[in-house]
């Protein structure tokens, strides 16, 4: 992998755990993804680290994922179901099991509140954030997941500077955005609408989240992306290439 990834001047930023952390019976195959990512990860070549980067990567992003009930409410807090006392501390004890575990291995676990998982919305994020420390684990926010669910990106990206390891880059076509939160639709059927659009495109406002970023001094990794129906990829790398350029215009260094 390191002979391709070096042919192709590709690094690896981060491992992924994108599944249902809910589950009792998910949790041991999910600890058994961590360690083949782990294993995997940790014998690259290590990536350049930036002056004021708080930890190494490539990290560990952790998601919950796979419900359903949430999958439907999408975006929508006030609809969307909550979990009791009980499955809100078995879904914190997964997460921290998984975040121990990644941390066994020298690499830093951050968790990804992503929509339509039972982490989505700013008093989950804040809760979460309360009851898993600093020490065990960072976030990475994405700006498009933040907007999505309601909130401004520019102040959770301030809000959890101190927390922040990691930062993913997306943005949100608001003429689809309205349409879909009419509809009874799962988030990834959202996107294959194209309710992510490319950078510049859409309602987030980059010149004000690069002045968040200076603002706080954050100096670690920021991955751009496009989320889209993995059947319909044939403008997949125009439409990266938009995001690319619109960042570069305003200032991003890329």
């Amino acid at each position: 992998m390191t002979e391709e990834l070096n042919q192709n001047q590709l690094s690896i930023v981060a491992g992924t755990i994108f599944d249902d952390v809910l589950s009792d019976s998910n949790y041991e195959k999910l600890l058994d993804q961590v360690d083949g990512i782990c294993s995997l990860i940790t014998k690259l070549p290590p990536l350049p680290r930036e002056d004021g980067q708080r930890w190494p990567a490539p990290y560990m992003t952790v998601m919950d994922w796979g419900h359903d009930e949430r999958d439907y409410a999408a975006g929508h807090p006030g609809r969307a179901p909550r979990l009791d006392d009980a499955g809100w501390k078995k879904l914190v004890g997964h997460f921290k099991g998984l975040c121990e575990r990644a941390n066994s291995y020298g690499v830093r676990p951050v968790l990804h509140p992503h929509c339509g998982g039972y982490i989505e919305f700013g008093d989950e994020i804040d809760r979460l954030a309360e009851e898993i420390p600093n020490e065990l684990a960072g976030f990475v926010l994405d700006t498009g997941h933040l907007q999505y669910a309601g909130l401004d990106p520019v102040e959770w990206l301030r809000k959890y500077k101190d927390r922040l390891d990691y930062v993913h880059f997306k943005d949100i076509d608001k003429t689809v955005y309205d349409e879909v939160m009419g509809e009874h639709i799962r988030f990834f059927e959202g996107c294959a609408k194209g309710s992510m659009c490319p950078i510049g495109q859409g309602m987030i406002d980059y010149r004000a989240v690069a002045d968040v970023l200076a603002e706080i001094g954050y100096n670690g990794y920021i991955t751009i992306e496009q989320e889209c129906d993995p059947r319909n990829v044939e403008n997949s790398l125009a439409n990266v290439k938009a995001s690319v350029d619109f960042l570069k215009s305003i200032g991003y260094k890329i």
